[in-house]
């Protein structure tokens, strides 16, 4: 199916400029790169989101020694790239943690985190404020940018 939809991009710029329908050179760059494709949630209990927690939940024991559970805000997936924004908790609900959210990329079918948001007030450089994930895909060229929470953030 990935493939499929990695088809899909460049096929439909080819159709647009074929029928004579003008495509901002900027979308077709996007296109041609693969930038632009289908963002899906993984539903839970399937294997591409258990994997996607399983790994943040390893980053989160690596640094701070806590086992946890997510509550899951915002769960974007597509072309092997994941944002993933949640509230961690103890399993049995009674301590709750600061929000984790995080860039992921499957390699080699394997999930990793590659960016851990930094989530300080007033920081131009921390999730909240409008010029993050504009700098995230920036750091990123391959992440798709239609993963992230809003495409207000790239304007």
């Amino acid at each position: 199916m990935a493939n499929r939809q990695t088809l899909c991009a460049p096929v439909l710029a080819i159709f647009l400029t074929v029928a004579g329908i003008v495509v901002p050179a900027s979308m077709q760059a996007r296109m041609n790169e693969g930038r632009i494709s289908s963002v899906h949630t993984p539903q839970p209990g399937s294997a591409e989101r258990k994997a996607i927690l399983d790994s943040m939940r390893s980053k989160v024991k690596e640094l701070h020694g806590l086992d946890v559970v997510f509550n899951v805000l915002t769960m974007n997936s597509s072309g092997g790239w994941a944002w993933v924004h949640t509230m961690p908790q103890s399993s049995d609900g009674r301590e709750r943690y600061e929000d984790f959210a995080a860039l992921l990329h499957n390699d080699n079918g394997r999930w990793q985190v590659d960016e851990i948001a930094c989530t300080e007030p007033d920081n131009p450089d921390c999730l909240g404020h409008p010029g993050y994930f504009r700098g995230l895909a920036r750091r990123f060229p391959g992440v798709p940018s239609s993963i992230f929470p809003t495409a207000r953030y790239f304007r």
